[in-house]
């Protein structure tokens, strides 16, 4: 099962931060992704058992390195476009589930031919972490999901008062880096996010 609330590092926080951010965020997020692009192996490893203490292995996913999340018995890996091919992650690490970062109806759909278990698809508002770039936007957004049966997982400027509108495009979950890991209160909007996903589900269960 692909959780429906992603909780993605940034790369800005110390050990210790993100130590803490992550065990206080775990009740309401479905996966905590370690995106940390310039800590060596090692550092992700000795992250990663520190974690393991607290927040269960099955919500952890790491970022490009395959090794590392191999080796640390981890939920799951997420590829960028530079990383290992899908084929060769699900053939040789075969625990590991397998995502994908996509920015077009076409990458989604080449993803999906290669196996992977989902993808995440944006950025769909305007983003700290894009800034000047033009974002994709709710339709894109929806045309993807329209475009592959795996899961999409929006990211991207979403906010609590904006998840009902993503999740109305039919992506399965969001992802969120600012919005929780440098939010002044993480823990607070861990919840709010959360909560908006419940109200979502509650009020979808209600129309069936």
């Amino acid at each position: 099962m692909i959780p429906k609330l992603h909780a993605v590092s940034t790369g800005k926080q110390s050990f210790e931060q993100l130590l803490k951010i992550s065990r206080d965020i775990d009740p309401y997020v479905g996966a905590i992704h370690i995106r940390e692009k310039e800590r060596t192996a090692r550092e992700l490893e000795m992250l990663i058992e520190e974690l393991k203490k607290d927040v269960h292995a099955s919500k952890l996913i790491v970022n490009d390195r395959v090794d590392v999340a191999f080796a640390s018995h981890v939920k799951g890996v997420h590829l960028a476009y530079h990383s290992l091919s899908v084929q060769g992650v699900k053939a040789h690490f075969q625990p590991l589930i397998v995502g994908k970062s996509v920015h077009s109806i076409k990458e989604a759909q080449e993803a999906e031919q290669t196996g992977v278990d989902y993808v995440i698809y944006g950025h769909v508002y305007p983003s700290k972490s894009k800034i000047g770039q033009t974002p994709r936007g709710l339709e894109r957004l929806n045309q993807v999901v329209r475009s592959v049966k795996i899961p999409v997982i929006a990211i991207g400027g979403i906010m609590p008062c904006n998840v009902s509108e993503v999740l109305s495009t039919g992506a399965h979950g969001i992802a969120v880096m600012s919005g929780v890991f440098q939010d002044e209160n993480p823990l607070q909007a861990a919840k709010e996010y959360d909560e908006q996903l419940r109200r979502w589900s509650d009020t979808y269960a209600n129309t069936l």
